[in-house]
């Protein structure tokens, strides 16, 4: 068998090349096919990257809701846990208010030497103070012992305070707790320049006066660990409210002689010493407003809170 010249075999390939073995359509087709799976696989990566971003935010997410959740109801519970304390407390000062202020119609035998102490400081101060000796009871009036809308101690109060302070830091009274418990009418607090002294409401009224009155007592000496302060507002009216007289009544601050034993033989505080509450002491002259003056009145003495 001839053999093909070898130019010719040379030119068949050179035919080839210039015009492709494969049809140029099938080429181009097949080129479009790949650069497309080029760019699916590019968005499928970019999107494999973004899920994977939106993953960790996500669980980022989570744990700070499950942290911020156990924090939440840790808080829950210690909130809770105060309120029971403070209920409890309050349950507690109740039943001892009730006990001290119940002996109505019974006899309180106190120190003999205490008893009659009391009764000379009421006798000396008779439009300040009231001793009801079967109780146990020494009430300050309102009206004369603070400044009007105000938890300030008139100068007459601060000295009568200085004498009761010396009965109770007594050897007759040694043996006695005490609990100063402050008092108001029924009359809404209403006056910004009352508000704006501290006393909100008649809760912070009370409270205020009695907190003034234990610590006059302290600087005086009288122990802490010896005293107990609450108010109870409104709540424990001893006449009606229906009446200018009865509110009157009303208002007052009492110190309760309870006999108990100290539970705390700490030092009395020295009278040169920083007394260990604090209240509101902003205060404004007696004839300005308050929740039941009015301005520019001419009327004397403001004997209101």
């Amino acid at each position: 068998m001839a053999r093909m010249p070898v130019k010719w075999i040379g030119l068949s390939l050179l035919s080839c090349v210039a015009f492709g073995c494969v049809p140029q359509e099938k080429y181009n087709a097949a080129l479009l096919d790949s650069q497309q799976y080029a760019q699916r696989l590019a968005a499928a990566e970019r999107e494999k990257a973004e899920l994977a971003a939106q993953s960790d935010a996500y669980k980022t997410q989570l744990n700070a809701i499950m942290m911020n959740g156990n924090s939440k109801d840790a808080l829950v519970v210690n909130q809770s846990n105060q309120i029971n304390e403070l209920q409890r407390q309050l349950d507690e000062l109740n039943r001892k208010y009730e006990d001290a202020v119940g002996r109505v119609g019974k006899t309180v035998v106190l120190n003999p030497g205490l008893d009659s102490a009391l009764s000379e400081f009421a006798r000396q101060n008779p439009d300040l103070v009231e001793y009801d000796a079967s109780r146990g009871m020494v009430k300050f009036k309102s009206d004369v012992t603070f400044n009007t809308g105000s938890s300030e101690l008139t100068g007459s109060a601060k000295s009568a305070i200085d004498r009761f302070a010396s009965i109770l830091n007594s050897a007759a009274a040694s043996s006695y707790e005490f609990m100063v418990v402050g008092h108001t009418d029924n009359t809404p607090v209403q006056h910004q320049a009352t508000i704006s002294a501290g006393h909100k409401d008649n809760w912070y009224l009370s409270a205020h006066r009695a907190i003034s009155v234990g610590e006059e007592l302290m600087h005086h000496g009288t122990s802490a660990s010896r005293l107990e302060v609450a108010g109870f507002a409104d709540q424990r009216p001893i006449a009606s409210n229906a009446t200018a007289a009865g509110k009157q009544q009303n208002r007052r601050v009492e110190v309760l002689i309870l006999p108990t034993t100290v539970h705390s033989s700490a030092p009395s505080m020295a009278t040169t010493s920083t007394p260990r509450h604090s209240a509101p002491k902003k205060e404004f002259n007696k004839d300005s407003l308050n929740k039941d003056t009015t301005a520019g009145t001419d009327r004397g003495p403001a004997y209101n809170k």
